[in-house]
This record gives structure tokens, sequence and C-alpha cells, in this order.
């Protein structure tokens, strides 16, 4: 990866890495996550911000919620989707926690 990136390109990088590298090389689908693949990086990746990764039933409800063509497999898109899921929620209590700052004494205005 290029040093020139700025903090944004690489954790875009990051992103689209890690969903590739759960699609499998063998898989005669190409550019999409099997249900095993995807259990497993619910597992490794997201266990400190999703509760239940290691629940097979919960993470099989994720994939039917996510599998917008219900093919049984995360597409790019289809990740994208819940990436988006999560970073949401982060932002709003983000920015909660930065208007708490500035209303508490001492809180820059």
């Amino acid at each position: 990866m290029a040093d020139c990136y700025t903090e944004l390109e690489k954790a875009v990088v990051v992103l689209v890495d890690n969903f590739y590298k759960y699609v499998s090389r063998h898989s005669l689908v190409k550019n999409k996550i099997s249900k095993s693949s995807f259990r497993k990086m619910l597992q490794r990746e997201l266990n400190h911000m999703l509760t239940d990764t290691a629940n097979r039933k919960a993470a099989d409800k994720l994939i039917q919620d996510l599998d917008a063509n219900h093919d049984g497999r995360i597409s790019f898109d289809e990740y994208w989707t819940l990436i988006g899921g999560i970073t949401s929620p982060m932002a709003n209590l983000i920015r909660q926690q930065e208007c708490q700052q500035e209303q508490q004494p001492g809180g820059s205005s």
C-alpha cells in the first residue's frame, strides 16, 4: 500500500481486502463469500462490534438479512451493507459523545 494514501483511503483498502480474504479461491461463484466463510469472518473480524458472532443461528440470520438476491452467498454490495450497518450507529455514538463533551464545563463551545 502506498504511503501517500490518506487514512480514509487506507481504511477503504482494508475493507476491500478483508472481503476478498474470505472469498473462496476454489468456489465456482467468484467474488462472493460462502455462508461458512462469512461465519468465519464474523467470528474473526467483527467479534468486538457484533454480538453472537459465534452463534451459528445468529450468523445465518444476518446472512439471510444481507443476502438481497437470496443466493446463499454474500456479494461485495451485500458486505458493504453490513459495513454501513455497523458504521452508522458508531458515527451517531461518536457524535453523541462529542456533543456531551462540549456541554460539560470546560468543554469546547
